[in-house]
């Protein structure tokens, strides 16, 4: 590098100046200026969507976030959804703020269909995937969840609504 004249690679797109720091950076061979790229280890032994099994704890990479969660590549051809309530513990109203594209996640698996090709995924490690009838059962583990205020709210609206349609009921029985 140090025997080459820049002036021979001069054009109308790079100047002296970017030529001559293009030679300064060769110099230093190894350096890479980038910082450092992490990638998901894939789990062995799990290439396809019938390797996947509930219960699974699996390392991912984000691909995608919407409205209704994220979208989790686990290195089976098929990304894998967690959604938007099984992105963490607690109340999440955008998944832009737990996820963003690029991240690398721990998630297990809770369902898997085959036929429609849909993983269904959690971030929250502690809950149960689904029962061997095939039913889901999405409901936590031994750990309670705490009540967010909007939970609270609407489980007070739905009974005083109900209420109301129960008074009512009664009322046009009479």
């Amino acid at each position: 590098v140090r025997q080459l004249d820049a002036k021979q690679f001069i054009d109308e797109q790079f100047g002296l100046p970017t030529v001559q720091d293009i030679f300064k950076e060769l110099e230093k061979p190894g350096r890479d200026p980038r910082g450092e790229f992490k990638t998901a280890v894939f789990a062995e032994g799990v290439e396809e969507i019938t390797d996947l099994k509930p219960g699974m704890i699996l390392e991912g990479t984000v691909t995608n976030v919407t409205n209704f969660g994220a979208f989790v590549d686990i290195g089976v051809h098929q990304d894998g959804l967690v959604h938007i309530s099984s992105l963490s513990d607690k109340f999440v109203e955008d998944p832009h703020q737990v996820v963003k594209t690029g991240d690398i996640v721990k998630v297990k698996v809770l369902e898997v269909d085959v036929p429609r090709k849909r993983i269904a995924l959690t971030m929250r490690l502690d809950e149960s995937a689904v029962k061997n009838d095939g039913k889901s059962d999405r409901t936590l583990s031994a750990r309670p969840r705490g009540n967010t205020q909007r939970e609270e709210r609407n489980s007070r609206g739905n009974n005083a609504m109900g209420n109301a349609f129960a008074d009512a009921l009664k009322n046009w029985k009479k």
